[in-house]
């Protein structure tokens, strides 16, 4: 078969695809992708593409992986894109191009419903609140009748809720062939449908979880797939040093004694004092987080000496050895009812991998890795490696020839430079070829660029607030679609409750804050805008709302971002990378600082344009960007939008923009 002959026919104007997929048209940078991942699939090749918003990156990997008639694995981003994709994008080319391939869903533990768990939960103690025992009991009766057991089903769980824990089980309390609802458990039922699948949809997260423990049964599932795909490529750096460093949480802590307290006194109660033991357990997890003294909460403390700054050294040293001395006791007495129950057997297990993490943090750093601490309620050490570089080399792209697999790299932002040196380098792809499609959008037409210059300077207290009065103004104008998107909690916060304060009398506008609804819910509500009989929206949000937002439309024509992105340089990982950086002989603005901040500012800008009707404009609200030589280097990471030099220039842009439908006060 020739399969890039294949792959032209299926994007031709009058092909499958303008059957199969709703409004369809032939698009050369889709068709061009297209071509390059048919061709990585013919030569077992690696393959880095940056396809920018609407060249349709999907199809374009999808249909020449489906056509090729090989095992495929692809990763996305999150778990809502996993949906996605599993249930409308591969479900439609499936039956469009007419080929014969099952489809599987694998996501990690946390996302199904343990049986046994379930039940374990309504004996639980800490259950105590009305609401939380009505929730389990529809927990209880939709786990009877479910047959994937995926919470994403289940309509009104909040991902947040403490229930979550309760009835969800993990790699360390599963009690696995042993556990009573073996034979009915969802994990191990999704892990067999996925190893008997031709395609099989996971997520970046689940991948680096496996490579990091081995644990999922990708470690079974990987050797027999040719193809991997990752969708949301940019974001796999950040996914995979999170699992392949170390890391120590009172939380864990206080979890494993919450469980052994749980297990010992229902099994082997009156055979070990288990209150003494879990009480030095939980009383060490107390004093390993007490030993952070004042260190406000969100903060991270850098740790390059044998402590983590501002503690005592010798303070923490005995908080950490005491943590492993009450671990080592509860393995002492796991071992003498071992026998009794398999629940015992997981506790052993568990209390040995806390004992290894604590004495691990008792010894320096490893070499390429950076530590820190995490001061939140909880305290959570980390030591992580810089790169994801060495992992990716030495166990993925490690292959003999008659195992070669393509492997496939795409996402919409990926770099600011040709070789896109931002994504490539620290995911160890520096000989993968590259390929970057540009978008088929008009942005000169459908989009306009402002940049306000009578703004404070981003460090001035007074700027979030100015960015506030001006949002206030502007999303007046377009009856609300409007998103601001800040690069701190802090702006967030201020920005908010300024907005929010203005808007509260005159009942203008809806106000929805991130954190103050569930993301799901904020965004539903802030897409249907002002139909309906409701009122127009501004939304304000930070951190993950800059990526993978979808508001085609009119419900979004303002995205203003407060200031430019950069990595906050005391972040112990940012300084870790500037060190590293510094050691070459590099340039740790140029190299790591300026591209961090091109390829966030290239995100944030993305929310604006999302169809080739849609029309908007993007306001930074940072003058930087315009008297900063780097700034240059930033204007030129971002689409081609019409600039807009002044106030004047930018209130007429809002008049052309704001449609028929619009409400302005």
């Amino acid at each position: 078969m020739n399969l890039a002959l294949e792959v032209q026919k299926a994007f031709a104007p009058d092909g499958v695809l303008s059957r199969a997929a709703d409004h369809f048209v032939a698009r050369n940078g889709q068709l061009e992708m297209a071509l390059a991942v048919a061709h990585a699939i013919e030569n077992a090749e690696v393959l880095v593409v940056e396809a920018s918003t609407g060249v349709g990156k999907t199809y374009s990997y999808l249909v020449p992986a489906l056509l090729s008639g090989e095992r495929v694995l692809v990763s996305t981003a999150t778990k809502a894109l996993q949906d996605q994709l599993f249930g409308r994008d591969l479900p439609r080319l499936v039956e469009a191009l007419g080929v014969p391939v099952s489809t599987a869903l694998l996501k990690g533990r946390a996302s199904y419903v343990c049986l046994h768990r379930v039940t374990l939960a309504r004996q639980d103690g800490s259950v105590t609140d009305r609401s939380a025992l009505r929730s389990l009991a529809k927990i209880e009766q939709w786990a009877q009748t479910t047959k994937a057991g995926d919470l994403a089903e289940l309509p009104g769980l909040d991902e947040r809720s403490p229930l979550i824990p309760l009835i969800t089980s993990t790699r360390e309390n599963c009690l696995g062939a042993q556990c009573p609802q073996f034979r009915g458990c969802h994990v191990n039922l999704a892990r067999r449908e996925a190893m008997a699948a031709d395609v099989v949809v996971i997520n970046h997260h689940l991948f680096f979880a496996d490579l990091a423990v081995r644990e999922s049964g990708m470690a079974e599932l990987l050797p027999t797939v040719r193809i991997a795909i990752f969708d949301e490529a940019h974001q796999l750096n950040e996914t995979g040093v999170q699992f392949l460093g170390k890391n120590l949480t009172t939380g864990q802590l206080l979890d494993f004694c919450r469980d052994l307290l749980g297990a010992g006194l229902q099994l082997a109660r009156g055979l070990v004092d288990w209150h003494k033991v879990v009480g030095d357990c939980e009383r060490t997890a107390r004093e390993l987080r007490l030993s952070a003294g004042k260190a406000y909460a969100g903060s991270k403390l850098r740790w390059t000496d044998v402590a983590p700054e501002n503690l005592d050294a010798e303070s923490w040293a005995i908080a950490l050895q005491g943590v492993a001395k009450a671990l080592n006791e509860a393995c002492t007495a796991l071992d003498t009812v071992s026998e009794i129950a398999p629940d015992f057997v997981r506790l052993r297990e568990r209390s040995g991998a806390l004992v290894e993490r604590a004495e691990n943090f008792l010894n320096p750093c490893k070499p390429g890795c950076v530590r820190w601490v995490d001061v939140t309620a909880q305290l959570r050490l980390v030591e992580s490696p810089l790169t994801i570089a060495e992992a990716v080399k030495t166990r993925l792209l490690t292959a003999s020839p008659e195992s070669a697999k393509s492997w496939i790299f795409t996402s919409a932002t990926l770099g600011d430079d040709d070789k896109l040196s931002w994504f490539t380098q620290p995911c160890g792809l520096e000989d993968a070829k590259i390929l970057r499609v540009g978008s088929p959008f008009d942005y000169a037409e459908q989009a306009a660029l402002y940049v306000p210059q009578d703004f404070p300077k981003p460090a001035d207290p007074a700027h979030a607030l100015k960015v506030a009065e001006s949002a206030a103004i502007w999303a007046r104008q377009l009856g609300g679609r409007t998103m601001v998107l800040t690069t701190t909690l802090k702006a967030l916060r201020v920005i908010g409750e300024a907005l929010a304060s203005t808007f509260e009398q005159s009942g203008e506008l809806d106000v929805l804050v991130q954190g103050a609804m569930p993301k799901r819910m904020l965004i539903e509500r802030f897409r249907h805008g002002s139909t309906g009989g409701q009122r127009g929206c501004v939304l304000v949000a930070s951190a993950s709302f800059w990526e993978g937002i979808d508001v085609p439309g009119d419900a979004l024509q303002l995205v203003i971002i407060d200031k430019l992105p950069f990595p906050p340089p005391n972040d112990p990982m940012a300084e870790a990378r500037s060190k590293a950086l510094a050691a070459d002989g590099r340039s740790a603005f140029n190299d790591y600082f300026v591209p961090e901040a091109a390829v966030a500012l290239k995100q944030g800008a993305g929310r604006l344009i999302r169809r080739e009707t849609d029309q908007g404009v993007l306001v930074i609200c940072d003058t930087r960007l315009i008297s900063m030589g780097y700034g240059k280097r930033l204007l030129r990471a971002l689409p081609p939008m019409k600039r807009l030099a002044t106030a004047v220039e930018m209130s007429n842009q809002l008049t052309k923009v704001c449609t028929k439908d619009c409400l302005p006060f």
